[in-house]
C-alpha cells in the first residue's frame, strides 16, 4: 500500500471516529472493526506522543553541581564513617576512571539561592567530593514527605542499611514531626514493625548508638534483646560507658563491640534486685473484671468469670488500635521537646 493510500485509510477510519483531519484528504466513514481497531492503535500512538512532548517540557534534568552546594538531608539515614575515605575507595576508583555514570538526586532548597538539597546518592557525593570534581544530578521539586520517602526507598532497594541504622532513621523522621505513614512508606514496612523500631531505638542513648556503630551483621531480634536488657539494668549507661572506654573494645569491629555491650549489661551482678510480685484489681462499677499480676516473668492479665466472652474479643479486636494509640501518646512528650 502506497502512503496516499494508507494516508487515506487512515482518514476514513479517524473520521468515522470523529476525529479531526482537516489536513487530510476527504474521506468515507467506516464502520469496519478492523479499522475501527486500527485507528484505536493510531489515536494511542498520538496520545503517547502528546504524553511524551509533555514530559520531556517538563521532564526532570541532569545538571552539573559544585558540591559545596548541595546540602545534606535534614534526616540522616547512616552513622558516622559512612562516609569515610576508607569506606568509599572502590566506589572513588570506579568515577576515578568511569566518571559518575549514574546520577544522583537533588530537590531545590527556597531560600537557599542556588542551593540544593540531596534526596539519593550521597556516597556518590562523598566520592565526587574526595576527587574534586562536580556532582550530576536530576532535580526535581520534592515535598518533604516525598523527599524523606524516596530517601527511604533507595535504601531500601539497595538493602544497606543495617537494622538498627533503620530504627534511628524511623526515630528521627518521627522527632522530626512526620506522620507513621510516611515512616512507613520510607521504610518499606508496616506500622507494627515501625513500632518496634521506634521502640528499640529509644532505649538507648543516641550517643550509645554512634559509639556502637552501625552492626550490620547484627539484626533485630538481638538489638532486641539488648534493649530488653538494658531496660531491666539499672546501671546499663555506667556499664556500657566504661566498656566503650576500653581501648580493646574501640578497636574491635561494630558488630564486635554490640557483643560487648550486650555481655556487660547481661551479666548478673550488674541486674537491679527484682522487684516482689504484685496483683492489682481491675474493678467496673463495683465488679471485679481482671486481675493484672506483675511479676518477674511478665505481667499477666486475667479476666474474672464475671467477664463475658464478647466482651474479651471486644477487646482483642481493638488491641492492636489501642496499642497505636498509646504509642501515638507515650511519642508526643519527645515531639514536643523538639519543637521550638
Amino acid at each position: 500500500m502506497s502512503r496516499k493510500d494508507s494516508k487515506g485509510m487512515f482518514a476514513n477510519v479517524l473520521v468515522g471516529l470523529g476525529q479531526d483531519t482537516a489536513s487530510l484528504p476527504t474521506p468515507t466513514t467506516s464502520t469496519s472493526p478492523h479499522l475501527l481497531k486500527v485507528a484505536a492503535g493510531v489515536r494511542q500512538l498520538q496520545e503517547r506522543g502528546e504524553l511524551a512532548d509533555k514530559l520531556l517540557q517538563g521532564a526532570d534534568h541532569i545538571i552539573q553541581l559544585d558540591v559545596d552546594a548541595v546540602l545534606p538531608s535534614s534526616i540522616r539515614d547512616r552513622f558516622d564513617g559512612a562516609y569515610d575515605a576508607d569506606r568509599l575507595q572502590d566506589l572513588v576508583q570506579s568515577m576515578r576512571e568511569h566518571g559518575q555514570t549514574t546520577p544522583g538526586l537533588v530537590r531545590p532548597m527556597p531560600g537557599e539561592g542556588s542551593r540544593f538539597q540531596i534526596v539519593f546518592g550521597r556516597r556518590r557525593l562523598a566520592a565526587a567530593k574526595l576527587l574534586g570534581i562536580k556532582f550530576r544530578a536530576i532535580v526535581r521539586d520534592l515535598t518533604d514527605e516525598q523527599a524523606i520517602v524516596i530517601q527511604g526507598e533507595e535504601n531500601a532497594n539497595r538493602d544497606d542499611l543495617s537494622f538498627i541504622e533503620k530504627c534511628v532513621f524511623a526515630f528521627s523522621q518521627e522527632e522530626a514531626g512526620f506522620k507513621r505513614e510516611v515512616i512507613c512508606s520510607s521504610l518499606a514496612t508496616g506500622k507494627s514493625h515501625v513500632s518496634e523500631m521506634l521502640q528499640i531505638a529509644k532505649v538507648f542513648p543516641k550517643e550509645v548508638l554512634t559509639r556502637i556503630g552501625a552492626a550490620p551483621e547484627t539484626g533485630r531480634r538481638r538489638w532486641a534483646q539488648l534493649a530488653e536488657r538494658w531496660s531491666a539494668n539499672a546501671k546499663a549507661q555506667t556499664v556500657v560507658d566504661r566498656v566503650l572506654e576500653e581501648l580493646t573494645v574501640q578497636s574491635l569491629s561494630s558488630d564486635d563491640r554490640f557483643v560487648a555491650v550486650l555481655n556487660a549489661v547481661s551479666k548478673a551482678e550488674n541486674a537491679p534486685t527484682a522487684p516482689a510480685d504484685r496483683t492489682q484489681e481491675v474493678v467496673s462499677k463495683g465488679m471485679t473484671l481482671a486481675l493484672v499480676n506483675y511479676a518477674k516473668a511478665g505481667t499477666k492479665l486475667t479476666f474474672t468469670k464475671a467477664v463475658p466472652d464478647d466482651f474479651v474479643n471486644y477487646l482483642l479486636r481493638r488491641m492492636e488500635g489501642l496499642h497505636e494509640e498509646y504509642l501515638d501518646q507515650s511519642q508526643q512528650p519527645a515531639q514536643n521537646k523538639t519543637k521550638p
